[in-house]
């Protein structure tokens, strides 16, 4: 993952107070945001939301971009700090599902507050604003989950547990965004079909040891699943294609993994 770039501002403040200020800049734009959407947002409008001249605000921030990415650093940092958390929280001698339920939870509360609730939203609607989160980074946690789901289940190949955590990746972003953009009570339904989702497609996958992986006999000669049993030879099953009609019995080979 690359280091994230410098929080574009005019100077970063030293002292308590001008602490203070910026974060109720910060805090106020977030709201603002919220409120008329960020394009319809102004420096104006953010500088009254915090109580504060339209000068101080310029002192810390050149314009709305730069008070937007002041935001999203913030929340790149938040984001690296729980996922860091939650990576090290993970036990493998538990039910994959356990593991779903604090991961979203921890989400949930965390997105309880509007700052980066709307840098989140945000994202989707005009990702050409941001900086630091980009492709790479979707990359990078794609590959920890991956190397996660392979913790539990080692069977799964690094393609296989890369394609899960792909996945997972977009069905959850996808219904996170729609979480958010919803009421209290509607977010929190939204919460509990995404951990339903989750558990449901990973479960098989994540949990199941070799010998409960399902089989699935496929013809040697033609690689059509379309077999039928057709009785028994040398204490073996042998097997009928029913698409070009050739017999054959049952070797490990010719079997593969649901995975």
């Amino acid at each position: 993952m690359t280091k994230p770039e410098p929080t574009p501002m005019r100077r970063q403040p030293k002292q308590k107070r001008s602490q203070q200020r910026v974060e109720k800049i910060l805090q106020a734009a977030a709201e603002v945001f919220v409120e008329v959407g960020y394009e319809a947002a102004t420096t104006h409008m953010i500088a009254a939301k915090a109580e504060t001249a339209i000068g101080s605000l310029y002192q810390f921030f050149p314009d709305k971009l730069a008070i937007f990415h002041a935001l999203e650093a913030r929340h790149m940092e938040r984001v690296t700090v729980i996922h860091a958390q939650l990576m090290q929280s993970a036990d493998r001698e538990k039910p994959l599902s356990d593991f779903i339920e604090l991961v979203v939870n921890t989400y949930a509360e965390y997105f309880a507050d509007p700052m980066p609730r709307i840098v989140y939203i945000q994202y989707f609607l005009a990702p050409e604003l941001f900086k630091l989160f980009n492709e790479s980074f979707n990359e990078w946690l794609i590959k920890e989950f991956a190397s996660l789901f392979r913790g539990w289940n080692p069977d799964l190949t690094v393609e296989k547990s890369e394609l899960l955590a792909e996945t997972v990746h977009l069905c959850y972003n996808t219904l996170l965004f729609n979480a958010l953009r919803q009421d209290k009570q509607q977010r929190q339904a939204r919460y509990a079909e995404i951990k339903a989702l989750l558990v449901a497609y990973l479960t098989p996958y994540a949990e199941r040891s070799p010998q409960q992986v399902m089989k699935v006999m496929i013809c040697p000669h033609c690689h059509s699943s379309r077999l039928s049993k057709n009785g028994h030879r040398h204490g073996k099953q042998r097997y009928l294609c029913k698409d070009c009609g050739r017999q054959f019995l049952q070797r490990q080979e010719t079997s593969c993994n649901k995975l």
